[in-house]
């Protein structure tokens, strides 16, 4: 823990040389307890500032350090160019899932007003990001999460355009696919689902500790939920309409297995920024 001593004459300059942190992270932290962006960290490096200010920084350092997500420190994480509410109650939004956005718009291209269904929405940065790079899409959102919800519909309320051609987002309680109309068909379905396995050291480590443990791992071998979401998904999709799951680093073989026997097509593997197969996905034969 930091061993500073709060005083009046502290300035940003000298909390940041005092500090352990990694120095980007000390400067999220400081940037958010004084509401300054972050180039007056530079204009007003040597400024005093009040012990209110230097006490509650110390706390969040003192936290950080300790082990809590800065996302959850600072209660946002900027995802797909858009700043999303974070709590202990949903995922981090990581800058690998964006891969799974990226591949989904993609597929939308020539559909016009197309349907899409993300599943365990989370924060809702994937559906929130869809409808917004794709105003005319009409997006469904589940979660059987009520905090996770309700954390997703103030995201999506304040993120996108109220006066949006695809409407609002429609957020809804359920278990995959359980408490969804089953009249509905959808152009594509997405999904970021707990893949990590039970017993996996990871879930002890970093970040993960302070995540809520459902959204990541399915108590079983991580592929538990995934093959939930394929066998569903026939049912569920328009003609000619896809699924797309991120998944573990080593599971992208196993998942194109599930996604061929349950009569995909074009099944394949996207890989994200590190050349980690992050994706998989299809198209259902229509």
């Amino acid at each position: 823990m930091s061993s500073a001593k709060p005083a009046t004459s502290a300035t940003p300059a000298a909390l940041l040389r005092a500090s352990t942190l990694p120095p980007l992270e000390a400067r999220i932290l400081l940037t958010h307890v004084l509401g300054w962006r972050p180039t007056q960290l530079i204009t007003r490096s040597d400024e005093a500032l009040d012990t209110q200010f230097v006490e509650r920084y110390q706390m969040l350092e003192a936290r950080r350090i300790a082990g809590e997500p800065v996302a959850q420190l600072v209660g946002a994480r900027e995802f797909y160019g858009l700043d999303f509410e974070v709590t202990p109650h949903v995922l981090i939004p990581r800058p690998e899932t964006e891969l799974l956005v990226e591949t989904a718009l993609t597929a939308l291209e020539n559909r016009v007003r197309p349907r899409v269904l993300d599943l365990g929405t989370g924060t809702g940065a994937i559906a929130v990001a869809i409808a917004s790079m794709r105003p005319d899409a009409q997006v469904w959102a589940l979660d059987r999460s009520a905090e996770a919800l309700a954390v997703a519909t103030r995201n999506a309320a304040r993120l996108l355009d109220a006066q949006r051609p695809g409407g609002a987002v429609v957020l809804t309680q359920s278990d995959w696919y359980d408490s969804l109309d089953a009249s509905l068909r959808f152009d594509a379905i997405v999904s970021n689902p707990p893949y990590i396995a039970s017993g996996d050291p990871h879930l002890d480590e970093g970040d993960l500790r302070f995540e809520p443990r459902g959204a990541l791992t399915d108590e079983a071998d991580g592929l538990s939920a995934i093959r939930v979401i394929i066998a569903g998904a026939p049912a569920r999709l328009a003609a000619d309409g896809v699924l797309w799951i991120e998944h573990g680093y080593d599971q992208a073989e196993a998942v194109r297995a599930l996604l061929a026997a349950q009569g995909f097509v074009q099944v394949r593997s996207e890989r994200d920024l590190a050349g980690i197969e992050r994706i998989s996905g299809g198209r259902l034969d229509g």
